[in-house]
């Protein structure tokens, strides 16, 4: 029986494409070298910012990396926000899961999910967040996914998990647990939808 609903930020919370190129765009601009591709955006969409950083200067060994991540610890991430866009549904979607089933995130965010949760007014609505700060290590490792069934004290056939990537298909498959694709119907899953409420008309959630 369905007892917790897992939940990715990016990508499916919010569409945060656009705040993510902005970001790494601005560390790229700040050591004069040039924007992302668009694959890379692809690529620090999914992944934590330590990966992600590391890649998009990959192609720059004149760079000191070390440079590279104090500047970032230092920079401020809130002026980045205004280009997040919550899913319209999202709310509507946690209202009618709360509080039948615990609700987690599981993201490979670092120290930004909590400024994200507080802006947003998100934080009373999940009673867990794992992040790639707080896992032992990051998705698509299954670390922060046993950090939240030991948290509910649950069975991992007792969760769903809601993501948009590779990354977090794998992070499910790593532990067996049932995942849900959202606005991704190429990628391999039990459940594809396009909206959150459309999840609600999934078998996990209509058993009895």
């Amino acid at each position: 029986m369905l007892k917790l609903v897992v939940f990715d930020c990016d990508g499916v919370m919010f569409d945060s494409r656009e705040t993510n190129r902005a970001y790494y765009n601005h560390l790229l601009d700040t050591f004069e070298c040039q924007a992302m591709a668009e694959e890379d955006v692809d690529f620090v969409h999914a992944h934590n910012v330590f990966d992600s950083v590391e890649y998009i200067f990959r192609n720059h060994p004149h760079i000191n990396m070390d440079e590279v991540e104090k500047y970032r610890s230092q920079l401020d991430y809130a002026p980045f926000l205004d280009r997040m866009i919550m899913a319209p549904d999202l709310i509507e979607f946690l209202k009618a899961i709360s509080p039948r089933y615990h609700r987690a995130i599981s993201t490979n965010r670092t120290n930004t999910m909590e400024m994200v949760l507080d802006i947003f007014s998100l934080r009373p609505w999940f009673e867990f967040v794992v992040t790639a700060q707080t896992a032992p290590r990051p998705k698509p490792a299954p670390d922060g996914l046993y950090m939240i069934l030991e948290h509910f004290n649950l069975q991992v056939d007792e969760a769903v998990y809601i993501g948009d990537s590779s990354v977090d298909r794998d992070h499910c498959a790593s532990v067996g647990m049932e995942f849900i694709a959202f606005k991704n119907q190429k990628l391999e899953a039990h459940h594809h939808v396009d909206t959150f409420m459309k999840i609600l008309t999934l078998p996990p959630f209509t058993k009895p």
